[in-house]
């Protein structure tokens, strides 16, 4: 019915792949170097403004966020590399399956910690009694 080799994937098409990941990645990079930069001025600049434990709260927020923003945009940049890669059909769907259930994993893990930080910085903004 079908010839197995229909299905491959040529070794031009995945080097190509490769190299526009890898540029993407570059650029990615770049762009995440800019942004760390400006969030940290906006950390010195505004220390002086807000002080006191629900800046500090907002803070840690925050970096977390950008810390999880990173790593979920580099576990993309992983996964893009490695469908890159994928030489048939049958090894792209295995790559997409282990993605989807460690990003699944990630995320629960990601959001169970941003919503105890945003208890606790809520906590600390009740007035005391």
């Amino acid at each position: 019915m079908f010839d197995k080799g229909q299905f491959e994937i040529p070794e031009n098409m995945r080097e190509l792949a490769e190299r526009n990941v890898e540029q993407a990645r570059t650029a990615y990079s770049h762009f995440m170097q800019v942004a760390m930069q400006a969030q940290q001025m906006m950390f010195q600049s505004s220390g002086a403004m807000a002080s006191g434990p629900l800046a500090a709260s907002a803070i840690q927020i925050q970096t977390r966020a950008m810390d999880y923003a990173r790593r979920n945009l580099d576990a993309s940049f992983n996964f893009a590399a490695d469908l890159a890669r994928a030489r048939d059909l049958k090894e792209y769907l295995e790559i997409q399956g282990r993605y989807a259930q460690q990003q699944m994993q990630a995320y629960q893990q990601q959001a169970e910690e941003l919503g105890k930080l945003m208890t606790a910085a809520a906590q600390k903004a009740q007035p005391k009694s």
